[in-house]
């Protein structure tokens, strides 16, 4: 069995300070990490702040005799995306591993959605992200290793109601994993997205009727379920998809209730068209069985590869 280490190795995780992100750091700096605990401190919907949080947090993993040391700026700015970087390199001299697990959670209809509740989703979640990633990729390109994972969402990726802002800004967290480990892969920066599904103070968050639906689904199975809706369920899948152990990058992983899974974007074969003239949409129309078909279908590694897949099959005659 693979013995998952992170001694010498520096992680930084934001929104730290309670539920999936405390237990990331607790893990991590058990198998010897030394941790960034990053989290503003404010209430599960961006309200308010407080050092406390990240705090107790570092206070739990040094009494347990690890190392960690508390940041408590702002994911959404470039500047506060700078300084949680600068935090780790100054306390521990470099960065290997990022956990984009920073979120902020306001849920309404699509057509009652502030136009302040869009923002405040793109900035925590995506901005945030890439705020604190950039920085942290120039200094793993530099050193050759690093691992950034996404805390993406199955609201972006499958959709859910009353989360529009929530998931398009989740989905976007895909995209730039997509992109970056393009980008990484010569530099053995790894990249990965996470659709973790947990009880935390943000999922206590969500309306009567979305608890209601949860709860009707998962009636029947009650005395199955067990504890695996704790945030440790997801915690195991984490901590591998940063460790130098794993190799996988630009893939996405889903942690659901002990069950651990890779989701992907797959094509279809679809109907190959003429090539001479366009077809109309008439042709669409006659075709659209085949189109949409899902019986045959591949998973593209990059923009370019879905054109090496369609000359693949022109070059076999199709």
């Amino acid at each position: 069995m693979t013995n998952v280490r992170f001694d010498g190795r520096v992680a930084i995780i934001t929104g730290a300070g309670g539920g999936l992100g405390r237990t990331y750091a607790l893990d991590i700096a058990k198998r010897g990490g030394a941790v960034v605990v990053n989290d503003l401190g404010g209430t599960f919907d961006g309200k308010g702040s407080s050092s406390s949080m990240a705090d107790k947090v570092v206070d739990e993993i040094r009494a347990a005799g690890g190392k960690a040391v508390a940041s408590y700026d702002s994911v959404a700015t470039p500047a506060g995306g700078e300084a949680i970087v600068q935090k780790a390199v100054d306390a521990f001299g470099r960065v290997d591993a990022v956990i984009n697990n920073a979120g902020t959670l306001r849920n309404a209809p699509v057509d009652e959605l502030p136009d302040s509740t869009l923002d405040m989703m793109l900035d925590v979640h995506l901005k945030g992200a890439f705020y604190v990633t950039r920085p942290a990729y120039r200094i793993m390109k530099t050193q050759k290793y690093g691992r950034i994972l996404f805390a993406s969402s199955a609201a972006g990726m499958l959709g859910n109601d009353e989360q529009a802002a929530y998931g398009a800004a989740k989905a976007g967290l895909v995209g730039l994993m997509n992109v970056l480990s393009q980008e990484g892969r010569a530099h053995n920066v790894l990249c990965n997205a996470l659709l973790p599904t947990a009880m935390s103070r943000m999922a206590g968050a969500m309306s009567d009727s979305l608890m209601q639906k949860v709860g009707g689904l998962y009636g029947s199975v009650y005395d199955k379920v067990g504890n695996s809706g704790n945030p440790e369920f997801v915690t195991p899948l984490v901590t591998y998809l940063v460790s130098e152990a794993c190799q996988s990058t630009h893939a996405i992983y889903s942690a659901t209730n002990g069950r651990y899974a890779r989701a992907f974007v797959g094509m279809g074969y679809g109907w190959m068209g003429p090539r001479d003239v366009p077809a109309t949409a008439d042709d669409i129309a006659a075709h659209f069985e085949q189109v949409s078909s899902t019986d045959r279908y591949f998973i593209p590694e990059s923009l370019t590869d879905e054109f090496v897949h369609l000359v693949d099959r022109m070059k076999q005659g199709e």
